[in-house]
């Protein structure tokens, strides 16, 4: 069974949240949706909460399921799921406290593939957008 990764998209003025990882490790430097492992036991919910909490510094709720796909980490299969985010605040005004990431923004659906973005997260980018569109209308 594929251990499962979670992403957490955030929404505001059709623009969705995305940050830049520390500059360690194999993803270094590179933008992504915001989360990661899930733990042992762990629900979903749960460690979308506590992922964000964790990188962010503030407590979400958690929306419907955005997308998923499979892919490969060091040769082991992970399960990529992402669900949709409601932050309480947009951290413009009052920052997020960062611990995974250099910097944040809120940025356009058609910039995402134009940034050096995890090769995981833009396996689901097409169902994000299909996810915004259908969600959030003209």
């Amino acid at each position: 069974m594929a251990k499962v990764s979670i992403a957490c998209i955030a929404i505001k003025d059709r623009k969705i949240l995305i940050a830049k990882r520390n500059p360690t490790g194999q993803m270094g430097s590179r933008w992504e949706f915001p989360g990661g492992k899930a733990e042992d036991g762990e629900s979903d919910e749960t460690a979308v909460i506590r992922e964000f909490e964790e990188e962010f510094g503030v407590k979400v709720k958690v929306g419907n399921p955005v997308a998923n796909a499979q892919f490969k980490h060091n040769g082991e299969l992970r399960e990529l799921k992402a669900y949709e985010i409601f932050v309480p605040h947009d951290g413009i005004e009052t920052k997020y406290v960062l611990t995974e990431h250099t910097e944040y923004k809120w940025a356009e659906p058609a910039e995402i593939p134009q940034l050096n973005f995890v090769d995981s997260d833009l396996l689901i980018y097409p169902q994000v957008v299909k996810y915004l569109a259908d969600s959030i209308p003209d």
